[in-house]
């Protein structure tokens, strides 16, 4: 068994050796350019928005993608328990989540089956058997058995060696694809923990809203008893008496009617935190929170931020490593193998040196014709590279694009908070004028319904206008990456 064991370790070393100073085929990889501007343009002075900080010795860049960013528990940036507490379920209770992180560890496992190739495969297969070979056979001799024992034990070993570098770029294939998925799984955290905020936001922008309708109410209803008083006593008519009611009963509708949205608004929230929707309910909570000021950095650590990004990128890495694969069809494919074991008629012998059986063996194959299969593949990837590295440079410009939007919301939406505020005092101003004028006689009651019509109308896009900022805030958030980045992916 000497010779079989330095026969095996010359071809190993000799292989290993060989494989080593072979370079996989096709293109190595390099990331598409993707060029960020210098700083964002609706950046503004919003106070909604943390400008990155000053940078040292005049280089924009910080050091790391995590400088002057969000960092893991964005949401807690709002100081608001309960949301807290609803965001921490999503990551041990969102199916939709929990399917995204199986998906990518179906993909981790795929690297190790294609890691696997990279290696010999080896079998063992023993067996025993009596046999019995014909009386009558030509040329049988009286003189031998008939009947006799076959003991075997054997190995068999098979190796395809790397040479061409097929497998190794199929390992780089898979790696990228698993960390595509992983991306894909962090933005799906992403993008639930950003829902899960709007629509609590929401919810209690509602909440606001029917704390306005309900001291509307409770006001209207003073107005209401008023002008009945007013008309018994003979100073309003019955036209005044009609028109309170109908103003009553309106804010009463729209204050029945809210209760929709909000009943929608928890529902998704207890969805998304996988509460059993029967049992569950949130308090009362109207909007009463300081808007956060969102730390923006600079535009180039978007690229390392966004999960969506990444996931573009590493989708790309994947496309260039089939290149490889699809040239590596040109070479020859070689194999090598061997197998040794033992075998006898008698165990007694079985397992001892003449018993012994062995082999070796290469086998190499070159494809000679194809009717041109191998380059079509070849380009067809090629092609698919490309598209692919539009795709990451498409879903950079869509970042980007969708970032501005969120600064300009920010930006546009508190100048409009200065002025409705602006218009709620006009508004509320007019109303106390023209309710004193009523009180005094001096006007009639329609009058009165009109302006306070149109404070309540100022009074509810306040409101709408503050809950809009708080949509636009979460949706920065996202659009920034949250508290992610690049780093977080596995190598």
């Amino acid at each position: 068994m000497a010779a079989p064991r330095l026969v095996y370790s010359a071809m190993g070393l000799a292989a290993l050796a060989l494989l080593s100073g072979c370079k996989p085929v096709g293109p190595n990889y390099s990331r598409p350019t993707a060029t960020a501007p210098a700083i964002y343009k609706e950046a503004g002075a919003t106070a909604a928005i943390l400008p990155p900080p000053n940078p040292q010795g005049g280089a924009w860049k910080p050091a790391s993608p995590s400088d002057g960013m969000l960092k893991g528990k964005w949401w807690e940036i709002y100081q608001d328990q309960q949301l807290n507490k609803l965001e921490e379920r999503i990551a041990s209770n969102n199916v939709e989540l929990r399917q995204a992180l199986e998906t990518y560890l179906a993909a981790r496992d795929q690297v190790g089956a294609a890691r696997a190739d990279l290696y010999p495969s080896l079998s063992l297969s023993p067996s025993a058997s009596r046999d019995r070979v014909s009386a009558n056979r030509p040329l049988a001799s009286s003189s031998k058995n008939i009947t006799y024992n076959d003991l075997t034990i054997a190995g068999q070993a098979s190796w395809e060696p790397d040479f061409w570098g097929r497998i190794r770029r199929s390992v780089e294939q898979s790696q990228a694809g698993a960390q595509a998925t992983a991306a894909e799984a962090a933005n799906v955290d992403l993008t639930l923990h950003a829902e899960m905020a709007a629509d609590y936001f929401a919810l209690r922008g509602i909440d606001s809203q029917i704390k306005l309708l309900t001291a509307t109410v409770a006001d209207l209803e003073h107005q209401f008893d008023l002008t009945q008083r007013r008309f018994k006593g003979g100073v309003a008519n019955a036209v005044d008496v009609a028109q309170a009611k109908t103003q009553l009963e309106t804010v009463r509708a729209q204050l029945v009617d809210l209760g929709v949205a909000r009943a929608r608004y928890e529902h998704a929230i207890g969805t998304l935190a996988n509460y059993d929707l029967s049992g569950f309910s949130i308090p009362f909570s109207p909007l009463d929170l300081a808007l956060p000021k969102i730390p923006t950095g600079v535009p180039s650590q978007l690229l390392e931020r966004r999960p969506d990004i990444a996931a573009a990128e590493r989708l790309t890495a994947a496309a260039n490593a089939r290149i490889g694969i699809a040239v590596s069809a040109y070479y020859p494919d070689i194999v090598l193998g061997g197998g040794g074991g033992f075998q006898s008629t008698h165990p007694g012998t079985w397992i001892q040196g003449p018993s012994s059986i062995w082999s070796l063996g290469a086998q190499a194959t070159e494809l000679l014709f194809d009717a041109g299969r191998r380059h079509a593949l070849t380009d067809a990837a090629r092609h698919a590279y490309e598209a692919q590295a539009d795709g990451y440079r498409n879903a950079v410009f869509q970042a980007f694009d969708d970032v501005e939007d969120q600064l300009a919301a920010l930006c546009i939406l508190e100048h409009e908070t200065a002025v409705e505020q602006s218009a709620v005092e006009s508004a509320q101003h007019s109303f106390d004028l023209s309710n004193a004028r009523y009180k005094g006689g001096v006007t009639n009651y329609l009058e009165v319904l009109t302006a306070e019509q149109t404070l309540l109308a100022d009074r509810r896009t306040a409101i709408d206008i503050e809950s809009r900022q708080f949509a636009a805030s979460v949706s920065l958030v996202r659009a920034l990456g949250g508290g992610w980045d690049a780093t977080q992916l596995p190598k």
